[in-house]
């Protein structure tokens, strides 16, 4: 009975772990219609299996990697994303054009008391245009440090660095 209950608890907790908090999904689904100035648009998730996520340094889970459709149309893709600041972390959304371009990146909840700069439009402009399987984004290069978040700045860009590379490989083993 211990072991059922363990075991149960186990498989809810690693469940809980790797999904997208309905919160964050909704936040997420609100800049998807702003940036495409529709609310018809449909999230079709992609799943990637338990193989290839081991062969990459970012988490896709069932519910946060997606290809992005209204009325038919394929828009492009998106994924929902979790980094790490100072003491806590902040999830973030990227959308990506259908040849895999950055066409908005978002942080939608920043946990921190010093360092929410990292959410400004300004700032995050910064990986619009990057490309899946380009040059990598370089910290105080590419990407402008901000006093006072050096360390979401890093992790942000760590993050970023991680999905464009990640993706030429899902993409190559027919995962996408």
């Amino acid at each position: 009975m211990i072991k059922n209950v363990s075991f149960l608890a186990i498989i809810c907790l690693s469940l809980i772990a790797f999904s997208v908090p309905e919160k964050i999904d909704k936040k997420a689904d609100a800049a998807i219609s702003k940036f495409l100035e529709t609310a018809n648009f449909q999230k079709e998730m992609i799943v990637v299996s338990e193989a290839a996520n081991k062969e990459t340094s970012t988490l896709f889970s069932e519910d946060n990697f997606f290809k992005i459709v209204s009325e038919g149309e394929h828009m492009g893709y998106g994924y929902i994303g979790n980094a790490p600041s100072k003491t806590a972390t902040y999830d973030y959304l990227v959308l990506f054009d259908t040849n895999w371009i950055i066409t908005k990146s978002k942080v939608l909840v920043y946990r921190e008391e010093y360092g929410g700069e990292i959410g400004s439009k300004r700032w995050l402009r910064q990986f619009t245009g990057a490309t899946v399987g380009g040059k990598p984004l370089r910290y105080n290069q590419e990407i402008i440090p901000i006093s006072g978040a050096t360390i979401s700045v890093q992790s942000m860009t760590k993050a970023m660095n991680g999905l464009l590379k990640d993706i030429p490989s899902l993409k190559a083993s027919k995962e996408i």
